[in-house]
């Protein structure tokens, strides 16, 4: 009940601010000052409807303010004695303001220094991953972008993100991970890998004087979801912000494993926009008790690919758009007007 008051109180002093205004300056001025009162006043996505109503009182001059008020408050108390469902709490810019995708439960408000991301770096020193097209090993790859990301997301506030690696042989290690990041009590689960081909597709050359092995044949990044996962709403969510955040940054996704000439590595493509795939049965993502996603940085076994994932230009603006995908997940009106 506490609440309800508090969000009328909220809603009569917009209502009186938008008549007031009205009085006085142009529309155009009337609508600044209402959004810079809403965002200071954060309230339930459900009780947002009345903003239009306050735009609209801006170009109504032959209604007093109080009139609009007295209005608003009969309108307020239908609200209050109506059941009222959960809701994201954003700032107040109206539903007609939002994207319907933006009014989408992907996570309540949090405390950035509070919320922990914990960032799996993918295989092991003993287990290395995929080798690329220059013999460089998928982990050295892992760790470097993993250690960028924690590094921004710590800069933006993430005081609580944690670097996780683990030790041994790739099989046994993907349970670890899971009951670690468990024992974390990680709100946010995010393994960092680095693509290559199946064995198929490899054709042979000579790098540096040593035999190695490349295809040129598949680029981009990917990002993997599990339908198994426990809260696979949420995991899709935070891998769709992801995937649009590096989408933004000019990279592309990678396209083949939609194709039946992938084998046992094709997966269903979830959101052809964005590149987010269902890898179901993936331990690290089904086994996770945490939202939970996988991406595949870039190919290294494209050596045009390799070369850009080795550099601190590519490395930063991956990081970046993880890290602005994990600012929006934990704080959605982040994503609206920027950092306040």
């Amino acid at each position: 009940m506490g609440f309800v008051r508090g969000s009328m109180k909220r809603c009569e002093f917009i209502c009186v601010l938008g008549g007031f205004v009205a009085g006085f300056w142009p529309r155009r001025r009337s609508i600044t000052v209402a959004i810079a009162a809403l965002v200071l006043l954060p309230i339930e996505v459900s009780d947002a409807g009345w903003l239009s109503d306050v735009f609209k009182s801006s170009s109504k001059h032959t209604k007093s303010p109080k009139h609009v008020t007295s209005a608003k408050r009969v309108t307020l108390a239908r609200r209050a004695t109506s059941p009222k469902p959960h809701a994201v709490r954003l700032a107040a810019l109206g539903a007609g303001a939002l994207n319907p995708s933006a009014l989408k439960p992907v996570a309540t408000m949090c405390d950035p220094s509070k919320f922990r991301v914990v960032l799996d770096v993918g295989h092991t020193a003993e287990s290395e991953g995929a080798i690329s097209a220059r013999n460089v090993a998928e982990f050295v790859f892992n760790l470097r972008l993993a250690q960028r990301i924690e590094e921004k997301l710590k800069a933006e506030g993430f005081a609580e993100t944690r670097l996780l690696l683990t030790e041994g042989k790739a099989r046994p290690s993907l349970v670890k991970r899971v009951a670690a990041a468990s024992n974390l009590r990680a709100d946010l689960f995010l393994s960092i890998h680095h693509d290559s081909v199946p064995n198929k597709f490899l054709e042979d050359w000579e790098f540096e004087g040593k035999k190695s092995h490349f295809s040129d044949r598949f680029s981009g990044y990917s990002v993997f979801v599990s339908r198994n996962n426990p809260d696979f709403k949420t995991s899709l969510s935070f891998a769709e912000l992801v995937g649009k955040e590096l989408k933004a940054q000019g990279l592309l996704y990678a396209q083949q494993y939609t194709r039946p000439v992938m084998g046992r590595y094709q997966h269903p493509l979830l959101n052809k926009e964005t590149g987010v795939y269902s890898y179901d049965q993936l331990v690290v993502l089904r086994k996770a008790r945490m939202p939970a996603i996988l991406l595949e940085a870039g190919s290294i076994i494209n050596r045009d690919e390799e070369l850009k994932m080795d550099s601190p230009e590519r490395q930063n603006i991956i990081s970046s758009g993880v890290t602005a995908a994990v600012k929006e997940f934990c704080e959605p009106r982040w994503a609206i007007l920027g950092p306040l």
